[in-house]
């Protein structure tokens, strides 16, 4: 039997606490803070509480973290449903592969091949966004690739150790 979210090059699955250690890492890397907006480092205990709550319905928490494994089980990032609000039936997507080798090798849209049918056909949203700095064009066109279009951009919106950088906004409107 086929599970829900997994096709032949990966699975994504609900945060566990054994993750805990992974998390630690990823949301500790300066280098990615630019493109996930942090500014502080994120203690265990605060992550441990994150997992443990993790279990709330996406209804109640809005949101929802899965993480992204191979087939051979090695967890090699995470993919963020945030926003979700479903009076207005949208929702945010956020997505990283965290380590450089394992991008463009195709997880990422084998990772979107699985999300995008969940969030319209088991959550029943109307649309799906991201947002994007304009330079990380790797990013853009994944998602044009899975049919978002650029609907603003957001000028000077992001700072970053090298100035001021512009964002766009996409979305992906079911129907």
């Amino acid at each position: 039997m086929k599970k829900l979210l997994s096709n032949d090059i990966i699975s994504l699955r609900a945060i566990e606490p054994e993750d805990i250690e992974l998390l630690y890492s990823w949301e500790n890397d300066p280098e990615i803070w630019e493109v996930s907006h942090t500014l502080v480092p994120f203690s265990k205990y605060i992550l441990a509480l994150y997992i443990q709550n993790a279990d709330k319905d996406i209804y109640e928490s809005k949101q929802l973290r899965l993480m992204i494994d191979t087939v051979e089980g090695k967890t090699i990032g995470a993919i963020d449903l945030f926003d979700f609000d479903p009076y207005h039936s949208r929702i945010g997507i956020g997505l990283l592969i965290y380590a450089p080798d394992k991008r463009s090798k195709g997880y990422a849209s084998a990772s979107l091949e699985l999300l995008i049918p969940y969030c319209f056909q088991k959550l029943n949203i109307h649309q799906a966004y991201v947002n994007i700095e304009t330079g990380n064009t790797i990013s853009v066109a994944l998602f044009e690739k899975f049919g978002f279009k650029t609907c603003g951009t957001k000028k000077e919106w992001l700072r970053s150790d090298t100035g001021w950088k512009d964002e766009v906004m996409m979305q992906l409107i079911n129907g």
